[in-house]
C-alpha cells in the first residue's frame, strides 16, 4: 500500500486496493474483510464507509489498516484482527482461545428454539456443551426467555471470554457457567431438556486439508474431535443418552462427511425415538437432531 502516485488514499482507493491485494492472496470474502478491517480502524460502521469515499484516513488509522491488512494477507482471521464477529445478529467478542462462529452454527440455535417449542415446558433447562464464546448459549438465551441455560467447556480460558460476552448481553445471570470434560461434571441432579453442542469434529487426518488460517491460528482444542472426527462426538451421544429428560432433545453439529456415520451412532444408543439429519443453507449435512424416547 505505497504511494505510487499523487492520488491521496482515499477510502475509496483503499477499499479498491486492498479488496484486489486479497484477491491476489487468495483470502475468502476480500470484499468483506477490507470493509470490517477499514471500518475498525476507523472507529465507526461499515455502512458509513460508503458516505466517506473521499475521506482521506489520518496517519494512526492508516497504520493500524496497514498492520491488518499485511496480516489477514498472511492469513490471520479478521475476527481475531479486531477482536469480535457477529453470530446470530449479536455482536460477540472472539480472541484465539475460542473458535471463530460461523454462520452454519446458527442452524443449532435454530432448531433448539423449534425444539422448545415441541417440548412446551415452563423452565426447559438446556445445555451447550462445548460453548467456546458463548454464541449459541447467549443467542438462545436471547430468544427464550423461560429457558434456563448451562454452558459448558473444557476451557478455563473459552468459559471467561463466554462470559463476558454473556455479561455485554446483559445475559449473565439467564447462564451459569461449568468447565467440563463434555458432561463429566454435570451434576447428577441436572437432568437436561435439551443438549446443544458444536463440538470439535475435523479428523486429526484431515489437518493437511484445512483452510491455513485455521489450521494457524485457530485453538486445536476447539478443532478435533479426535483421530477420524467423531470419537469425541461418540463420547457426547453416549452421554446424552444416560442424561437427557425423557422426550429431550441432543442436537450437534458436524461434519458432511460424518453426519451418516454419527446419525448411526444415535440410531445405536436405542436410546432415541427419531433422529434425523438437517441441512445447512449451503444444503450441506450439518446438524444431527435426535429425540429422546419419552
Amino acid at each position: 500500500m505505497s504511494q505510487t502516485s499523487d492520488q491521496p488514499w482515499t477510502i475509496q482507493r483503499l477499499l479498491v486496493w486492498t479488496t484486489d491485494f486479497f484477491k491476489q492472496k487468495g483470502r475468502d470474502a476480500p470484499r468483506l474483510a477490507a470493509e470490517v478491517l477499514l471500518s475498525e480502524a476507523l472507529g465507526c460502521r461499515r455502512i458509513e464507509l460508503y458516505t466517506r469515499y473521499e475521506e482521506v484516513p489520518g496517519e494512526p488509522q492508516l497504520s493500524r489498516y496497514r498492520d491488518w491488512v499485511r496480516r489477514h494477507a498472511a492469513g490471520e482471521p479478521v475476527a481475531y484482527l479486531v477482536g469480535h464477529r457477529d453470530f446470530y445478529s449479536q455482536g460477540l467478542r472472539v480472541t484465539p482461545d475460542v473458535l471463530i462462529p460461523r454462520p452454519e452454527t446458527e442452524l443449532l440455535v435454530v432448531e433448539t428454539l423449534d425444539a422448545l417449542k415441541q417440548l412446551n415446558r415452563p423452565h426447559p433447562l438446556i445445555v451447550d456443551v462445548g460453548t467456546g464464546s458463548g454464541c449459541i448459549a447467549i443467542a438462545i438465551a436471547s430468544q427464550a426467555a423461560q429457558a434456563r441455560l448451562l454452558a459448558i467447556d473444557i476451557s478455563p480460558a473459552a468459559l471467561a471470554i463466554a462470559r463476558e460476552n454473556a455479561a455485554t448481553h446483559k445475559l449473565d445471570e439467564r447462564i451459569e457457567f461449568l468447565q467440563s470434560d463434555l458432561l463429566a461434571e454435570l451434576p447428577s441432579t441436572a437432568t437436561p431438556d435439551v443438549i446443544v453442542s458444536n463440538p470439535p469434529y475435523v479428523g486429526r487426518n484431515e489437518v493437511g486439508m484445512l483452510a491455513e488460517d485455521v489450521r494457524k491460528y485457530e485453538p486445536d482444542l476447539a478443532l478435533f474431535g479426535g483421530e477420524q472426527g467423531d470419537e469425541l462426538t461418540g463420547r457426547l451421544i453416549e452421554q446424552a443418552a444416560q442424561r437427557l429428560a425423557p422426550g429431550g432433545w441432543l442436537i450437534f453439529e458436524t461434519s458432511p462427511m460424518l453426519a451418516e456415520r454419527c446419525l448411526a451412532r444415535v440410531q445405536a444408543t436405542g436410546a432415541f425415538a427419531s433422529s434425523q439429519i438437517k441441512k445447512d443453507l449451503s444444503r450441506l449435512d450439518r446438524a444431527i437432531v435426535a429425540r429422546k424416547q419419552g
